[in-house]
């Protein structure tokens, strides 16, 4: 699956095996990492279990997840093969340190004072590595019970907020992350996207594989508006061979960084959903615009100036460009900065064909739900079909049995009979 982060002057993207940084300000040569390139990992350390025993296979080279600094100056990546990469941006790029982690990751995050980067791993765990010591083995700071599935700071770095497959957010204390703060309870499934939006750092958005966004004051727990998605844009289709309605999870929550707007993704749906933030300390979010796509939208972004960049699936339109001008989002087509991106893009394409149609990686995070009372009576059924199959067994037995002894009975009887008419 692509991905695309913007800070300041860099718009990064990554696909397959390769991060790739486009200058959005100034005509410069873009930046390519590729990870088949990146550095080992020490045989030495492959077969060192003291870390925590993680799993020792072999994994690919893909990037899984991808983060940047508030400020542009650090960038992150994790691959399947469990490196974290970290880079320097200014006044070039530079790969800072190569380091590795227990388990894959799934979600990254820098610290606003951007001295430490958080990973979450598919364990539960959450472990936090140096910026400024480059070559710091890394400290675990919490863990859950579940898979997790997204990461995130309050503004201030007091708080970490980690989302789970088991539809749990829990708020903890940064610094003693096991003391915990809150947890914000309401979703039906998987927690797959979180943001606390510029403006409103006491709020933070979630959104679910129940097809739902919610906003929270995640200090308290307290939910403050719930949102379903089929309702504002994101129209269910049925699958015609079980007519079950099609499940949908909220792939991206992003807010502008002014703080007026969030734009919703939905995983496979053609389509983004902006909602405007009413001002005033109860403010809650409400629908404005719909922006129906050409292609399904891998990922998406907003830039310094407030813009919001969108990667598509398809090479002649890779990427969108929306301003928002005259009270509504309006599309660009003649921006230089888009021209710069979308040909870097078209030439590197080959890298991000892998991406095309790629498998839902939220499809196997579902819950199975099993109707048990239908199971019970179909069992049930079975066996009063089989009792009877059986009774109807004994019954046949015991009129062959009884006709038998009759038979029996009739031809001892007449022996007899001959007997004494023969003596008489």
């Amino acid at each position: 699956m692509a991905a695309v982060v913007c800070s300041r002057e860099w718009l990064v993207m990554s696909s397959s095996h390769c991060l790739i940084a486009v200058n959005i300000r100034e005509n410069r040569e873009s930046f390519l990492f590729d990870c088949t390139k990146a550095e080992q990992k020490p045989k030495e350390a492959e077969t060192d279990k003291s870390d925590g025993g993680g799993s020792q296979e072999k994994g690919s080279d893909q990037i899984i997840a991808l983060a940047l600094s508030a400020s542009g100056r650090y960038a992150a990546l994790t691959d399947d093969n469990k490196r974290l990469v970290l880079f320097h941006t200014q006044p070039s790029w530079q790969c800072v340190s190569t380091r590795w982690v227990v388990r894959r990751c799934t979600s990254l995050v820098f610290s606003q004072a951007e001295d430490e980067l958080f990973v979450a791993d598919k364990s539960g765990d959450v472990y936090s590595f140096s910026v400024l010591e480059p070559q710091k083995p890394s400290e675990l700071k919490l863990g859950h019970l579940s898979m997790l599935l997204g990461i995130t700071l309050s503004p201030d770095d007091k708080y970490i907020i980690t989302a789970d497959r088991d539809e749990k957010i829990r708020v903890s204390l940064c610094r003693s992350p096991y003391n915990i703060q809150a947890f914000c309870l309401g979703h039906t499934e998987f927690v797959s996207a979180l943001c606390v939006p510029a403006g409103h750092p006491e709020w933070l958005l979630s959104g679910s594989g129940d097809g739902t966004v919610k906003l929270w004051h995640y200090e308290s727990g307290r939910r403050l508006q719930s949102i379903d998605l089929q309702q504002h844009g994101v129209s269910q289709s049925s699958d015609p061979d079980t007519e079950k309605p099609q499940r949908f999870a909220v792939s991206r929550i992003i807010g502008s960084p002014d703080g007026r707007h969030v734009a919703v993704q939905c995983e496979s749906f053609p389509s983004i959903q902006l909602f405007a933030v009413e001002e005033g300390s109860d403010g809650r979010l409400t629908p404005t615009e719909t922006l129906a796509l050409p292609q399904n939208p891998w990922d998406m972004t907003f830039d310094p100036q407030g813009r919001l960049w969108v990667l598509l699936e398809n090479k002649d339109t890779n990427v969108l460009l929306y301003t928002y001008k005259e009270e509504r989002w309006q599309i660009e087509s003649e921006s230089p900065d888009l021209q710069r991106v979308s040909e870097t893009l078209h030439s590197r394409w080959e890298l991000f064909k892998a991406s095309i149609g790629v498998e839902s990686r939220f499809h196997h995070l579902y819950k199975v739900s099993f109707d048990n009372m239908a199971s019970y009576l179909q069992k049930k059924k079975e066996r009063l079909r089989q009792q009877n199959q059986q009774g109807g067994k004994k019954r046949a037995a015991r009129q062959s049995n009884g006709a038998t002894k009759k038979s029996k009975t009739g031809n001892s009887s007449g022996a007899v009979s001959e007997k004494r008419s023969l003596e008489s």
